[in-house]
């Protein structure tokens, strides 16, 4: 006789625990985007210092207070290694910044369209024929040596581009989450036997609740020094959209985890007695109110951080269209002398700059 196949309940246990499962993983490689960026871009100017500063204390602050109220291993487990995560952005932060409390000043604004290329006599001949040619360059000028142009650098990725690929990696860690879920689920399955589960642990520690609320208050306060570098900077470039996403991703799974809890209450056969499931699940939400309240708000505040990337993308593709026309002034320069065979310094003296 074949074995029964198996059949799968999604029930509110099953949703809270998918939830919990995606929102781990996540949390997993939520720091692992912008660890990746500072090491290729070779500086963390991007990254708010005291961002990472605050975030370090809160994490600290979960810690303790997971540890004191007793809430899900797994949360514990998180816990620690977003602290060691933290610390790890930090050390590429004095890495590249030196040690400093402070963040980066703003970077000086950067020529437009409008006023690359509008030169006159003298600042003609000193940006554009000094600071383009080397030595090297003026040997280029020979005859006998062949002058080989710059090349200008590649082109950033469309919008269209940079959505398709994190979509691609969003949707295989959350398909990673579900796959975990679901090996842990198949695991565990012959190891029930029927019997209903111990009474959850709602009992209120107060020194743990305390720690709660000021995790809370400082994962609220982290996102503040970043939203106010990203307005000085006028710009997100350096700043890993995937870092964040996963972060908005692992808040919203966190907090629909929570709210999928399914009471168990205990001495009655037939169920809940009237009113007991619903006291239950009120005194589980004022248990991991603190959580939530933390989960929910730095998800708000981080949405600001996408609005700042799609109001400053603009900026930086006009950025990027600038060099571009500085760069092909600078060719149409540097191939033109308009027919006239004097040295470069008499020419540049009599006016006769060649502007494209």
């Amino acid at each position: 006789m074949a074995p029964p196949t198996p059949t799968f309940n999604l029930d509110v246990e099953a949703i809270s625990g998918i939830c919990g499962s995606i929102s781990i993983a996540c949390w997993v490689v939520v720091f692992s985007p912008q660890i990746i960026q500072n090491f290729q871009r070779g500086n963390a100017d991007a990254l708010s210092i005291q961002f990472i500063i605050v975030w370090l204390i809160g994490d600290v602050f979960n810690i303790i207070g997971a540890v004191l109220q007793g809430v899900l291993p797994t949360m514990i487990i998180l816990a620690i290694y977003y602290t060691i995560a933290d610390i790890v952005l930090l050390a590429q932060c004095f890495y590249y910044r030196g040690f400093t409390w402070k963040d980066a000043p703003a970077p000086p604004p950067k020529p437009s369209s409008s006023t690359i290329g509008e030169a006159n006599e003298r600042t003609g001949l000193l940006r554009n024929t000094h600071e383009r040619r080397g030595s090297a360059d003026w040997a280029g000028l020979s005859p006998a040596v062949a002058h080989i142009p710059e090349t200008p650098p590649p082109a950033p990725p469309t919008a269209l581009q940079t959505i398709a690929w994190n979509t691609t990696v969003v949707v295989m860690v959350c398909a990673a989450g579900v796959l975990g879920w679901f090996l842990g689920d198949r695991a565990t399955s012959g190891n029930k036997d029927g019997s209903a589960p111990e009474e959850d642990n709602l009992t209120f520690n107060v020194v743990g609740q305390v720690f709660g609320y000021l995790c809370t208050v400082a994962y609220i306060a982290s996102r503040l020094p970043q939203l106010i570098l990203n307005y000085r900077r006028k710009t997100t470039e350096g700043l890993s959209m995937l870092f964040f996403l996963f972060a908005c991703l692992g808040n919203i799974t966190y907090v629909l985890s929570i709210f999928a809890y399914e009471p168990h209450c205990h001495g009655h056969e037939d169920g809940c007695a009237p009113g007991e499931a619903r006291r239950l699940y009120g005194r589980y939400l004022l248990v991991n109110l603190s959580w939530l309240a933390g989960s929910s708000v730095t998800l708000l505040l981080d949405q600001c951080v996408f609005a700042q990337y799609f109001m400053y993308s603009r900026n930086d593709e006009d950025d990027f269209g600038s060099y571009g026309t500085h760069y092909e002034t600078i060719e149409e320069d540097s191939g033109s002398n308009d027919g006239d065979e004097r040295p470069i310094l008499q020419r540049g003296d009599s006016g006769s700059y060649h502007r494209a």
